[in-house]
């Protein structure tokens, strides 16, 4: 593991990158973000685990993805996510439809190292008609009529989130997002940004332990205090409602997100550059 400046750290994601992110709830990667957005990033292959938020808006608004997939995109209260819906509209985005708990198979079978998973819960929906890539299959261990959809495994090449703190060894603690873990084992690596570094070994700890995801998943970190602003972290900071309402509202028209851009990310403030 390496301890890189954040967009060293930005700089690690190729363009063309298949690309998992949390959603604005789960210590999703702001910083990063607008860091790939200054760096120019383009063709990123993106997937919202399980749904997109803010971070996906801002860089599908920007121009840096050529797909999404997920199981919804949205600001939560805020509302839609403008720029996604808007690149839907305009036909310029591709959208790969999925539900949560499909991302989650798909990603628990990288997880395990095995080709695909079974899942129930998505037979009869439309949803199949437009997963090519999705079986139907008869369950081999019954004789009775029990059909059952099998997904292929998800490996994304980058795994990029947020976490409280990391160690020496390149151990990160994120609470009980365990969800984060699962992005972390079926990601070829994965890239994150931290509120701090701290001494010895989280694993070490018996208290700590059980909310942390092992150096051995982890290519490089970078420390980016307040990091998933506007989104929040656990009990460090709160989610910044009103910022991310005033987003939602700014970002109808290309000239409130051009707006936006120039004020929030593409001047890299000092928050960004700690």
């Amino acid at each position: 593991m390496t301890v890189l400046a954040l967009d060293a750290l930005a700089a690690l994601v190729p363009d063309g990158a298949l690309l998992a992110l949390p959603p604005d709830d789960s210590l999703t990667p702001s910083a990063l973000v607008r860091a790939l957005i200054r760096r120019n990033v383009r063709q990123l292959r993106l997937v919202g685990v399980p749904t997109a938020g803010l971070g996906v808006d801002l860089l599908v608004g920007a121009g840096c993805v050529a797909s999404v997939e997920t199981s919804a995109a949205s600001l939560g209260e805020a509302g839609t996510a403008p720029r996604f819906a808007a690149a839907v509209k305009a036909g310029t985005l591709r959208v790969i439809d999925a539900t949560c708990p499909a991302i989650h198979t798909a990603l628990q079978a990288a997880e395990k190292g095995v080709p695909f998973m079974p899942l129930r819960g998505v037979l009869g929906s439309d949803v199949l008609a437009h997963r090519p890539d999705w079986h139907v299959m008869a369950n081999p261990f019954t004789v009775d009529d029990d059909p059952i959809l099998v997904l292929p495994a998800l490996q994304p090449d980058i795994a990029a989130f947020h976490a409280v703190c990391a160690d020496e060894e390149g151990n990160v603690w994120v609470g009980r997002r365990r969800e984060l873990a699962t992005m972390a084992h079926a990601s070829r690596f994965s890239l994150v940004t931290v509120e701090r570094m701290v001494s010895g070994n989280l694993l070490a700890d018996e208290r700590m332990a059980p909310g942390v995801i092992s150096g051995v998943y982890v290519e490089a970190v970078a420390v980016a205090r307040r990091g998933a602003w506007p989104g929040g972290v656990l009990d460090e900071y709160p989610a910044d409602r009103a910022h991310i309402m005033a987003y939602a509202r700014e970002a109808r028209t290309e000239a409130g997100f051009a707006a936006y851009l120039a004020r929030h990310v593409l001047n890299a403030s000092a928050q960004d550059a700690a």
